[in-house]
């Protein structure tokens, strides 16, 4: 199926792209969430005519990003959890309070599905590097410490 894409999309295209996926990809996906359109004639025409706004408003979620990530960039955030003996915390630590640390740490609000953890939920003490996905051109690498209650 092919379809124009509205905005970039990570390992697929840039803004105005053609390109083509499953159908499943299309509808479950890409359409749904507004990041595509099917490319028919009519709807190419249409894409035409609204490709500088639509080019405008990538150019704000990237400067948007951008200024998020200089905020956050390099910081080390501190998470006070209660663990037990040999550093094990009771729960774990996971995107939601690392996104919640940054919010009132810095002051940045950032989305849970922006914290990539490459190793999975913390569940342990210790300091940990992980990254902030902002856009599909923006990361932002942090340092996270769990301590001890």
């Amino acid at each position: 199926m092919q379809v124009i894409l509205k905005e970039k999309v990570e390992n697929l295209g840039a803004l105005g792209d053609v390109v083509n996926v499953k159908p499943g990809y299309a509808r479950n996906y890409l359409v749904p969430y507004g990041k595509a359109v099917q490319a028919t004639e009519q709807n190419i025409a249409t894409f035409e005519k609204q490709k500088a706004e639509l080019q405008q408003a990538e150019a704000v979620r990237l400067a948007d990003a951008k200024a998020k990530a200089e905020k956050i960039i390099g910081q080390v955030f501190t998470i006070v959890a209660p663990a037990g003996d040999g550093g094990k915390l009771f729960g774990s630590v996971g995107t939601k309070e690392v996104a919640e640390v940054i919010a009132k740490t810095v002051g940045v609000e950032v989305e849970k599905r922006h914290v990539r953890m490459p190793e999975g939920i913390i569940r342990s003490l210790g300091e940990y590097s992980l990254l902030v996905h902002l856009h599909t051109d923006v990361d932002a690498d942090i340092q996270l410490i769990i301590k001890a209650e």
